[in-house]
């Protein structure tokens, strides 16, 4: 295990879809997880998720998800670079999302270019 909690987790979530898995238990918790999370079931690529205080662990169901990886090293972008990154890391123009931080929290790569702010580049799924 690394010190990247979200990364490993995406890479569980990965690992698990290609096996045929629908759930997976990850043993790590963060709030930045818990936001990616957040995103990723609002766009459907995971169905839900259960947090469990107890042992500090996550139920995560997965939904419709084809590829999920952290972006490494962790980019700072500006309004303009946004459509140059979504265009390296998702395979078509209307297919995937990049999660991105701002200063206004995570969002989509597509709510950044509507307020026309940017931010730094954690995650893309499709």
């Amino acid at each position: 295990m690394s010190q990247d909690i979200v990364a490993d987790a995406l890479n569980m979530i990965k690992n698990a879809k290609r096996a045929g898995k629908e759930i997976i238990q990850i043993k790590m918790i963060s709030n930045l997880l818990i936001e990616v999370l957040k995103i990723m079931k609002q766009k459907s690529a995971i169905k839900k998720y259960k947090i469990n205080t107890k042992d500090k662990s996550l139920e995560i169901t997965i939904g419709i998800l084809s590829e999920c990886k952290a972006i490494k090293p962790r980019f700072t972008v500006d309004k303009n670079q946004i459509d140059k990154y979504r265009r390296r890391y998702l395979p078509a123009r209307n297919i995937g999302t990049i999660i991105v931080s701002t200063n206004k929290g995570l969002m989509t790569h597509e709510e950044a270019q509507e307020e026309e702010i940017g931010g730094c580049l954690i995650a893309f799924f499709y």
